[in-house]
């Protein structure tokens, strides 16, 4: 059963671990969530460890710059593992050709960067559609565009065959007072009309199996049942963790906001229906981290 708390300290000693979501979790997108970092500054003292698992289409480097930049302080986070790591790495095997299209905003095409890390990469070339193996999707071209403007495109990538790499699962972020479409949104419009997209963020298996080895590399062997994973996205960080048998916390200040009528903390009734429409149950909830 959901256990709704009011600081993450009420539970933190029974885990080892934190894979903790970013946006809407430890920044809104413009800037840092002071009693977020602080609660994770106070959880890593105590000898936890945080890894921060994001959605985001960068490569951890360039996540890691957005960071400084938003105010979030280093000794708040071990590591980092973005689908964006994942999604690169699938894309340097060649999982949709060498030949691809493009869908993304310009300032994304660090996402292009070769990763020094692996063997033999497939040589990827950015070429128009009628001439591309596959698609590589960061998100929509404008993030304040509906991606069914996207259709047309998307309609001759389906006629051709064509595989769709999703770089980010989610379907909207919220920065600052502003939504954004993301790149899971033109994924599910794609798979919706017939098309095959392939997903490596939250909340499937290839991030987590990038934030285990990430973890790893710290030093830590934790087993599954000293892992908990924060985040407000119920279909990404919630639906993910179930998947990999984590505990999660659910945070309802972010996303889901709006239907759990947070004010501070969720409202019961509320969140009970809301949680009972979406089918998910997370094992522990709060406002917002802290």
């Amino acid at each position: 059963m959901t256990q709704i708390i009011t600081a993450l300290s009420e539970i933190s000693a029974r885990y080892d671990a934190l894979f903790v979501d970013l946006w809407g979790c430890v920044h809104d997108g413009v800037k840092a969530l002071p009693e977020a970092v602080a609660a994770l500054q106070e959880y890593r003292r105590g000898g936890g460890k945080v890894v921060l698992v994001t959605n985001s289409p960068r490569p951890r480097a360039s996540v890691e710059v957005q960071l400084d930049g938003f105010g979030v302080a280093r000794d708040s986070w071990d590591v980092i593992a973005t689908s964006g790591d994942s999604a690169r790495a699938a894309m340097y095997q060649g999982v949709v050709g060498s030949r691809v299209y493009y869908m993304g905003e310009d300032e994304e095409t660090g996402f292009f960067e070769p990763l020094k890390i692996q063997q033999n990469p497939v040589e990827i070339v950015q070429v128009p559609l009628d001439e591309a193996e596959g698609i590589v999707c960061l998100g929509p071209f404008d993030p304040m565009e509906n991606p069914e403007v996207l259709r047309p495109q998307l309609l001759l990538a389906k006629q051709k065959g064509l595989k769709l790499l999703c770089a980010n699962p989610d379907i909207v972020v919220d920065r600052g007072e502003r939504r954004e479409w993301c790149a899971g949104a033109v994924a599910a419009l794609y798979t919706d009309m017939g098309g095959e997209s392939l997903y490596f963020g939250k909340p499937h298996p290839p991030i987590y199996d990038l934030a285990r080895r990430r973890l790893a590399a710290l030093g830590s062997d934790v087993p599954t049942e000293g892992i908990l994973c924060i985040g407000d996205g119920i279909h990404t960080d919630v639906a993910g963790a179930l998947g990999e048998d984590y505990d999660s916390l659910f945070i309802t200040g972010g996303l889901a906001a709006e239907e759990t009528k947070t004010d501070g903390q969720p409202d019961r009734d509320a969140l009970q229906a809301y949680l009972a429409r979406e089918q998910r149950a997370p094992t522990f909830v709060i406002g917002k981290l802290r």
